[in-house]
């Protein structure tokens, strides 16, 4: 098996640290870049052409939604796979729909990750079965996104807003000016017909994407 140069994009250096240690435990694996933010992901990508960017969607700056869209309009054949903490079908549906090939929670097994690598190699989709299960389940039960509406970039401020950050913060975390971040706010409440923040926060509880100790 020709070897799969892999890159790893998360923000937190023991955790890129731990999963590189476990993927080059495999022959046919080398991994050839890392990068914790969706900006240096995206650099990185065009100097070492990975076969595969495994990418966690919390990620600051322009965060993992946005970055698994600007790889597939700019480098169309990239393969993604989500490594991430959060479960819920929101973060899954959209995931998928930007055109990540790969979802699977970090608390999966090992060899989970691994048979992932090598469905996504050959551009097989590939969804943790717990996690494709989940999806399914809230499909059949008319499980409806009411964050559809929202493009990645809003979808990205909204989950800043949801932890009770300040416009002044967010902005900070997302790298974007205050008006620029005011206006996406500005969309949000409109596309999603909400008063205040608050009302923001309620929803995002509501939806299992913020918990308590986030807020």
């Amino acid at each position: 098996m020709a070897t799969l140069n892999l890159m790893l994009v998360d923000d937190h250096l023991l955790v890129r640290a731990g999963f590189k240690r476990l993927l080059m435990t495999y022959d046919h694996i080398a991994v050839v870049a890392e990068a914790s933010s969706g900006e240096e992901a995206l650099n990185l990508y065009k100097l070492h052409q990975p076969d595969i960017v495994i990418l966690e969607i919390d990620i600051p700056g322009i965060g993992g939604m946005e970055t698994i869209k600007r790889f597939l309009d700019k480098y169309p054949k990239a393969k993604i796979i989500v490594l991430t903490v959060h479960e819920e079908f929101i973060y899954l549906k959209r995931a998928l729909a930007f055109g990540a090939l790969g979802y699977l929670s970090k608390k999966s097994a090992h060899q989970t990750l691994h048979d992932a690598v090598k469905a996504v190699a050959q551009k097989k989709r590939f969804v943790e079965p717990d996690l494709s299960q989940k999806l399914f389940l809230s499909e059949l039960d008319g499980g409806i996104d009411p964050l559809e509406e929202l493009s990645a970039r809003e979808f990205g401020v909204f989950l800043q807003f949801a932890k009770g950050l300040s416009l002044p913060l967010v902005a900070e975390r997302l790298n974007l000016s205050e008006s620029t971040v005011s206006t996406h706010l500005y969309s949000i409440k409109q596309k999603l017909q909400l008063g205040n923040q608050s009302e923001l926060i309620l929803l995002a509880h509501r939806l299992g994407l913020i918990h308590t100790s986030e807020t």
